[in-house]
């Protein structure tokens, strides 16, 4: 199965996990964990900006669409897509070689991968929890909406990264 095909899968199958499982599921009333945002972190590096800038929309947008959340997801997945490759640059220190690896396992280390994984999703969450609240009358409540999403989605997002996807290691 080559590469593009096997981006699809993925895409499809955590859409899937998220609209019809993940939906429902709620910690302590308020920690939701976004699963579909895996499809977007591990995207390859070298699709052109434009086209992430498009596939975020459109998964956000799937989300929106199934959540009646009215372009929140869809925002903040663009968002999120626009910063990504400003992250990897600060990550990689400005290694243009490292822009054609993936961010799976086995290609980049496990403290790469958490940083990547923890600081896409918390702009992700800043920005969909904020949209959604509105309001810095809870600033509080919120800002711990957000750091518990962060931290439950990211863990979601990692354990699920090493389990289901193969472990290459490079020489």
């Amino acid at each position: 199965m080559n590469n593009a095909t096997a981006n699809i899968l993925r895409f499809l199958l955590v859409i899937v996990a998220q609209v019809f499982v993940l939906i429902n599921i709620h910690l302590f009333g308020c920690v939701n964990a976004y699963l579909y945002l895996m499809a977007l972190l591990m995207l390859p590096f070298e699709i052109p900006r434009w086209v992430q800038y498009i596939i975020g929309f459109v998964t956000g947008f799937i989300i929106d669409m199934f959540t009646m959340t009215y372009g929140i997801h869809a925002s903040a997945c663009t968002l999120m897509m626009f910063v990504r490759p400003y992250l990897v640059i600060a990550l990689n220190g400005r290694k243009t070689d490292m822009m054609t690896d993936k961010p799976l396992p086995g290609v980049k280390d496990f403290r790469w991968l958490l940083a990547y994984t923890v600081i896409l999703v918390f702009v992700h969450q800043l920005e969909a929890v904020m949209l959604e609240a509105f309001t810095f009358k809870h600033f509080w409540k919120t800002l711990l909406v957000i750091l518990g999403n962060t931290v439950f989605s990211s863990l979601v997002i990692l354990c699920c990264e090493y389990l289901f996807v193969p472990v290459k290691k490079h020489n």
